[in-house]
């Protein structure tokens, strides 16, 4: 299984590359402790509005459309991948805990959506959060009058 990356895949990167080009900036596999004590690693962080965005691959997050059930090791597989399904809930509470939006994506899904939805939960955390003339922006797309100084 060393083959497997945590980090890096196809569709995440394809993801990363997209947001970077509409000039989002963000944190790759950014380690967050959070007070209740847990440590959640998602894929893609928005630190500055509190927005998580992971990529599940359909075999190891039980895509309910794609994910498929191996056959030889049964008694190995079914208890892992139930347990990373559970696992991805129990991240998602904590960090809906602690007050970030987090956004689960399938690596299934069409880029320009993906791109869309991270987009919107971007807008709607600015939105809910973030007072005009905050200048906590880091995160977000940079037009003419966005200068860093």
């Amino acid at each position: 299984m060393r083959a497997n990356r945590r980090t890096d895949t196809k569709p995440e990167l394809a993801l990363r590359h997209a947001l970077h080009r509409l000039g989002y900036r963000y944190r790759k596999d950014y380690r967050l402790d959070l007070d209740s004590g847990r440590r959640v690693r998602p894929d893609i962080a928005f630190t500055a509005r509190k927005v998580a965005v992971f990529v599940d691959g359909c075999f190891w997050h039980a895509c309910p459309d794609h994910g498929s059930k191996p056959k030889a090791n049964e008694w190995y597989w079914n208890p892992k991948l139930i347990k990373n399904v559970e696992r991805d809930r129990m991240n998602d509470a904590a960090l809906i805990l602690a007050g970030w939006t987090v956004v689960r994506l399938w690596e299934h899904v069409p880029l320009d959506d993906a791109i869309a939805t991270v987009v919107t939960a971007l807008a709607a955390s600015r939105a809910a959060g973030l007072p005009p003339g905050s200048g906590a922006q880091a995160d977000g797309p940079r037009g003419p009058d966005d200068s860093l100084s």
